[in-house]
């Protein structure tokens, strides 16, 4: 069993690399310009890690097959979409995504 020293180094070391990894690129960057080119590649990462975490939790994945629908997901993925493509605000979009799947698992027991 490690020890308590051991434990607490741990989590003051990985914190401090988390910590620092988030900070730095913001204290480079206010000492750089990117380029116009750079900024707009940079514009599709959040929809892509998006996309990527939407379709992780749509499907669910068999091996050997090819993967089923998460039914309860899937539902509250429609509303969602629909208040992304209206609002196109962030905090629309996560609320009437969390209502959607609540309401969704309370009626349907999904």
């Amino acid at each position: 069993m490690p020890s308590f020293n051991f434990v607490l180094l741990t989590i003051v070391g990985t914190g401090l690399v988390t910590w620092v990894s988030r900070i730095t690129p913001f204290v480079l960057l206010k000492k750089f310009e990117l380029s116009k080119g750079v900024v707009e590649f940079l514009s599709f990462v959040p929809i892509a890690i998006m996309s990527a975490l939407w379709f992780e939790n749509l499907f669910i994945q068999h091996i050997g097959q090819l993967p089923s629908i998460e039914w309860g997901n899937f539902l509250a993925s429609v509303p969602t979409v629909i208040a992304a493509i209206i609002s196109k605000n962030l905090l629309v979009i996560v609320i009437v995504g969390v209502i959607s799947l609540g309401v969704i698992r309370l009626v349907f027991g999904l």
